[in-house]
């Protein structure tokens, strides 16, 4: 038999997949463990047990299996102003933190009815569904089955919601509202008259349903709301201002020396031969002076689709073309109309985001591979215009295939993630994105689940739409493109359908960035990655109870739990490692009614505020004490001088290493039976830890600790862990092995 030394130098891979135990060729097998339990990778590749969960609020609210009950928003005005929004059903609290008080976050709005008293649209049913954007002191809230609200910061510790609405012009005649054409080819609308109330629509096919009342469509871009419902074919209307076409061609008039017909260009009019019209705003022309330009005709002659006649009131001494900016002025049937994009009938956008000074909806249940984009620095109008720089913008991914666009993300480039596929609208070298040059692009085809997509080592990664990858969007110089790699193949059992996620530039002492997502079974799993060291490490975080919606906010990390009794809470990972934890002034009988009752079981860390350290002091019962109910007795630790003590829930963290394994003369030792005869452990600030079952650490230790083992194996592993809500960090491990 031989001995061989066999060393862990690092955790960098973190927790692998058990379909990787074969797998002692790779360098990920050396440096990766088979579990990694409320432990953390540092960015030198130790491990480290992860912080406790800090109580800060409780819900009022329990779990339900069949429902959403919180998702968590983060709104940041400025570095002293930050805030999490919580949007549940039918109702949205918001939540000030770092604000002084003393658990740094205080509920300052709970909002159930808009600034029109009207109820709030939020079902629980799509609460993981929804996206929003916020800019300044405004939140756009965002989701297919209702219109965009608006979340508005009114004072430090006031908000208010209500309902999204574009702009208008001065005169309040023209709504600044993108429109999209959903009829089909050739069904025409026929309007009663050009201008009044009550006038009536009729289409040449079925086209209304009774929602279209409160819409608004256009005849020529001439704005008519529905105000009533008859029939598929006909609806009531407001014409709001007259039924008027300004014509895209200037000077569209031409005339023929000694004739008074005149030849019309209107690009896609639409009419027929007899159509009563009226000529406006055309200046003389060929002789004809305006006054017999400018007169109330009808269609004389149809030349093709863009061109017709009409008579005017007299000859021509010339032929020429003139008119200047004419508009026609009819109600005669047209194929040129179209609808409001954002309605009750067509859906609501399913995505927002901020992009080069616009605010960008995407993908209604209409048009779900739409984009819009606002005018420059004016978030409430999306009116195109003449396709100026800074006029709004509409976009198309009309690439073959469904795209169902779910979110957007400003990196690099407008970053557009659909349930079908990754796409992109490209940014320009010292260009803004402008209608002349704007395009999407389809990149990749794997497709996003219903978990917001989060940006981390430059990088951007999202959760394909099968539940069961975790992959990296990145732009590739040597391609010229984005890829989307797998980044989550070698702890694939860690990807469980999650629900939510969201990235910390730090985590609690740590310096590195760290991407949570919430499992379907309740469990909460951490990704950190280096690109430039070629490091990326899965960990697995358990808690008694299980997570639900998770925001981070700089390096602090909050996420909603249920505790034990399914209770949702708000807490914040922090220091000492306890668990739905709180910080009390040391008294001999403690009051713990803030999530504890009688019968409890929690755990108490003493702490002296001279020397900054925490001393377990045991488990305790809550119980009556002194005649009051829901108190804890430290009465036996009175005179040892602490200031504080922490009381919460303790938790386990644990490692277990791969099978230890080595290379011999006649080859591997793999499926052998062999056996551990010492383990060396290298440790940090570590107060209590068991190897193997065995208590190898008790009092605070620094340095390498031996401890020896017995027992052979096909698969000999080590497994450290830590029951008691004390410190450890694990740096490496070297296991001398008997072949």
């Amino acid at each position: 038999m031989q001995k061989v030394r066999v060393p862990i130098n690092s955790f960098q891979y973190g927790e692998i997949s058990d379909s990787l135990i074969m797998r002692t060729d790779s360098p990920v097998y050396g440096q990766s463990a088979q579990r990694l339990e409320n432990l953390v990778v540092t960015p030198e590749g130790a491990v480290q047990k992860r912080g406790g969960l800090n109580f800060l609020y409780s819900y009022g609210l329990t779990y339900d299996s069949s429902h959403e009950q919180s998702h968590l928003f983060r709104f940041i005005f400025d570095s002293n102003e930050e805030y999490i929004i919580s949007i549940e059903h039918q109702k949205v609290r918001c939540f000030r933190v770092n604000d002084g008080s003393a658990y740094g976050l205080t509920l300052v709005s709970t909002l159930t009815q808009d600034v029109d008293s009207a109820a709030l649209p939020f079902d629980e049913d799509y609460l993981q569904q929804y996206t929003a954007a916020q800019y300044g002191d405004v939140m756009f809230i965002s989701h297919p089955l209702f219109a965009p609200r608006v979340l508005v910061r009114t004072s430090l510790t006031s908000f208010e919601i209500n309902t999204y609405s574009f702009d208008t012009r001065a005169d309040n005649k023209v709504t600044y509202q993108p429109y999209s054409v959903f009829h089909s080819s050739g069904v025409t609308l026929d309007p009663s008259a050009v201008s009044g109330s009550g006038i009536t629509l009729t289409t040449s096919s079925d086209y209304w349903v009774a929602d279209h009342v409160g819409t608004t469509v256009r005849y020529h871009k001439s704005e008519i709301t529905i105000t009533g419902y008859t029939s598929a074919t006909v609806v009531t209307g407001n014409v709001v201002d007259t039924l008027v076409a300004r014509l895209a061609v200037l000077n569209p008039l031409r005339t023929r020396e000694g004739s008074n017909i005149v030849e019309v260009t209107q690009i896609d009019h639409g009419f027929n031969v007899g159509d009563a019209i009226t000529v406006q705003n055309a200046s003389a022309t060929g002789g004809i002076n305006t006054g017999n330009l400018n007169i109330t005709d009808q269609v004389r002659e149809i030349i093709d689709d863009n061109t017709y006649t009409y008579q005017a009131g007299g000859n021509a001494s010339s032929s020429e073309d003139g008119g200047g900016q004419v508009s026609i002025s009819c109600h005669a049937p047209t194929t040129t109309w179209d609808e409001q994009s954002f309605s009750a009938v067509r859906g609501y956008p399913a995505a927002v985001v901020f992009h080069e000074n616009r605010l960008c909806f995407g993908g209604t249940l209409s048009e779900p591979d739409t984009i819009w984009m606002s005018k420059i620095g004016s978030f409430f109008n999306f009116d195109v215009g003449e396709a100026a720089d800074d006029d709004s913008i509409n976009l198309v991914a009309a690439t073959g295939d469904a795209h169902e666009i779910r979110y957007m993300i400003s990196n690099r480039d407008l970053q557009v993630f659909t349930s079908t596929g990754e796409l992109y609208v490209p940014t320009y070298l010292n260009q803004a994105i402008t209608p002349t040059n704007a395009q999407i692009r389809m990149q990749t085809p794997y497709g996003i689940s219903f978990v917001a997509p989060v940006s981390i080592d430059g990088a951007t990664i999202f959760v394909q739409e099968n539940g069961k990858n975790v992959r990296e969007y990145l732009y590739s110089d040597s391609e010229d493109a984005y890829t989307a790699s797998t980044i989550s193949t070698l702890a694939s059992h860690l990807i469980d359908n999650p629900k939510y996620a969201t990235v910390s530039h730090g985590l609690i002492s740590l310096p590195d960035s760290y991407a949570a997502f919430t499992s379907s079974n309740g469990d909460l799993v951490l990704f950190t990655s280096n690109r430039a060291e070629k490091k990326a490490a899965w960990t697995r975080v358990t808690v008694d109870g299980r997570f639900g919606s998770v925001i981070a906010i700089g390096q602090t990390l909050f996420a909603n739990v249920y505790d034990s009794k399914n209770k949702l809470q708000l807490c914040k990972f922090s220091i000492p490692n306890l668990d739905f934890n709180r910080f009390f002034s040391f008294t001999s009988q403690l009051d713990v009614s803030f999530l504890y009752v009688n019968g409890d079981v929690v755990s108490v860390n003493g702490y002296k505020v001279a020397t900054s350290e925490y001393t377990y002091l045991g488990d305790f019962t809550v119980q009556d004490v002194g005649g009051v109910a829901n108190r804890i007795d430290l009465s036996a630790y009175s005179s040892s001088g602490y200031d504080l003590v922490v009381v919460g829930k303790k938790f386990t963290a644990k490692l277990v290493t791969n099978p230890f394994d080595a290379s011999m003369g006649n080859g591997p030792a793999t499926g052998t039976v062999r056996g551990i005869t010492n383990v060396i452990v290298d440790v940090t600030n570590t107060i209590s830890m068991n190897v193997n079952s065995q208590l190898a650490v008790d009092g605070k230790f620094t340095g390498k600790k031996e401890i020896k083992l017995l027992g052979y194996s096909r698969n000999p592993q080590v497994t450290i862990e830590q029951e008691e809500p004390e410190a450890m960090q694990v740096n490496g491990i070297v296991a001398e092995l008997i072949v």
